[in-house]
C-alpha cells in the first residue's frame, strides 16, 4: 500500500494539510474499521502506520503476532526520531 494511495482512498486527497477537520475525523474512522477487518497482515500494518503518523492508532495489542508489534514499535521509534530530528 502506498502512502499517497492510502491518503486518496480515506480522505479524498494526496494532499494531507488540505484535509478538513471533519473529512480527518471520517477518514480515521473508515480506516480504524478497515484495519479492524483487513485481514492481510501488511496492509493491517500500512493502516496502523497511517493510524500512528495521524495520532489515532490503536494500542500495539491490536496486533496478535509479536514480530508484528515489533515492526511497530521500530516504526514509532523511526517516525519519533524523525519529528526530533525536524525540530
Amino acid at each position: 500500500m502506498d502512502f499517497d494511495h492510502l491518503l486518496v482512498c480515506f480522505f479524498g486527497t494526496a494532499d494531507i494539510a488540505s484535509i478538513s477537520p471533519e473529512r480527518l475525523l471520517s477518514g480515521v474512522e473508515a480506516l480504524r474499521l478497515q484495519f479492524a477487518l483487513e485481514k492481510d497482515d501488511g496492509r493491517r500494518f500500512a493502516l496502523w502506520c497511517l493510524m500512528y503518523m495521524l495520532g489515532a492508532a490503536p494500542d500495539l495489542d491490536a496486533f496478535k503476532d509479536e514480530e508484528d508489534k515489533e515492526a511497530a514499535r521500530d516504526f514509532m521509534d523511526m517516525i519519533d526520531r524523525e519529528i526530533d530530528d525536524a525540530e
